[in-house]
């Protein structure tokens, strides 16, 4: 089977637009069977757009509420809203992330020796002998992506029955999604563990495998209990930073992997002279990424960057290095003395703009980085648990004037 994702805006939009008539109530009625990788009618399928922001939120939502109601959307508005969330903690709770870094490289050197070595490897190989299990090992592989609800199982089985450390199954994911990303990765094998939502965790089911799964599999020796792991208590959240002021003048246009729709930023009074793509997918693991992953993100800026060309009219080049010198040398080549890029959120990305930031600002060179409205409306109220969140999404959605009146509930 083909690779069912074109890394373009094109097609997300063509995506976009043939889950459309069903994102309202049959949406909501089916989205959690998984009938494979040869059918996805009953999802949108649209994360690898997402996550790459080759559609952005607001995009795939205004588009929804023009054809529904909020009433009959609201579990797939909802969804979406998940990715903000997750995104808006996770900002304002770094240490989840630095934690699960920080893990993954203290336990790599384990591969090989260490007491779950053996059961890592044949789960990352498809070889544990749990028919489900091995399947979507292989439809990773393949497809660079997975259903959410079985996203769910596999991390379920990965913790409870193999007995494997998450860290390395959250790291095998980001590695191989298409649509991997820091927030709703980290965060959700964290949930499933038990330590997002602490000391509430998730057990795959055999019967739910079964019935969801429309009797595809029906898997035996799963682990009947999910006793919640334990960590420190993580610091308190943080409050969100200020977002930098609106640029103005003339100005560079760095682009990444976080964020591939610049003719949607809000770039105040800026003049874009120069247009660059700057990306490293490998960052995502001390292990790099999959193939495709390298590919899909490496076409997908290379997409970002031809729409950004036409529509800023400057000629857009991918930098030849993916290290700050890089950046450093297009601007002076370029004679920029400001660079302006999307706001990166806790991830890879965001830990290259650190360095970043230090190397031009020792040249000479500012370093702005924009946030969507989007995203600073969301962010600071996502310090609390998602149900308290979710009930501010009418008032969110109408803050940003996305909806009718009768889109409010």
């Amino acid at each position: 089977m083909t690779q069912p994702f074109e890394p373009s805006r094109q097609a997300a939009l063509a995506a976009l637009a043939e889950f459309l008539p069903r994102a309202g109530r049959h949406y909501a009625m089916d989205r959690n069977h998984d009938r494979g990788p040869a059918d996805r009618s009953n999802v949108s399928a649209l994360s690898p757009y997402l996550r790459h922001r080759l559609l952005t939120e607001r995009d795939v939502v205004e588009a929804v509420l023009e054809r529904h109601s909020l009433a009959a959307s609201e579990k797939f508005v909802q969804e979406v809203f998940w990715r903000t969330y997750w995104k808006g903690w996770l900002e304002l709770r770094p240490e989840a992330w630095r934690r699960y870094r920080s893990d993954v490289e203290a336990l790599l050197p384990g591969i090989g020796n260490a007491e779950w070595s053996a059961g890592y490897a044949r789960a990352c190989e498809a070889r544990t002998g749990i028919e489900c299990f091995d399947a979507w090992v292989t439809e990773l592989a393949e497809f660079g992506y997975l259903h959410n609800h079985t996203r769910m199982w596999f991390a379920s089985i990965w913790i409870f029955t193999l007995g494997l450390p998450w860290q390395l199954g959250a790291d095998l994911f980001y590695r191989r999604l298409l649509d991997g990303d820091a927030a709703s990765n980290t965060l959700s094998w964290r949930w499933v563990a038990g330590l997002q939502t602490v000391g509430k965790t998730y057990l795959a089911r055999p019967d739910n495998i079964e019935r969801a799964t429309d009797g595809r599999f029906s898997p035996t020796g799963l682990a009947s209990v999910a006793p919640a792991l334990e960590e420190p208590p993580l610091p308190a959240a943080l409050s969100l930073e200020l977002s930098s002021a609106a640029p103005s003048g003339d100005v560079g246009l760095l682009i990444h992997e976080d964020d591939l729709h610049s003719e949607s930023l809000a770039l105040g009074g800026a003049t874009v002279r120069s247009i660059a793509g700057w990306h490293r997918a490998e960052d995502r693991s001390p292990l790099g990424c999959s193939d495709s992953v390298a590919a899909f993100t490496t076409a997908a800026v290379g997409d970002g960057l031809t729409r950004a060309s036409a529509h800023f009219g400057v000629d857009a080049t991918e930098l030849p290095g993916s290290d700050a010198a890089a950046v450093l040398d297009w601007a002076r080549e370029n004679g920029v003395t400001t660079v302006v890029a999307p706001f990166a959120p806790i991830g890879p990305v965001q830990e290259r703009f650190g360095a970043l930031a230090t190397v031009l600002e020792g040249a000479g060179v500012t370093l702005t980085t924009v946030r969507r409205e989007w995203d600073a409306q969301a962010w600071p109220h996502a310090g609390r648990g998602f149900f308290p969140f979710r009930d501010r999404i009418p008032a969110l959605l109408a803050d940003q004037g996305i909806g009718g009146p009768g889109n409010r509930a």
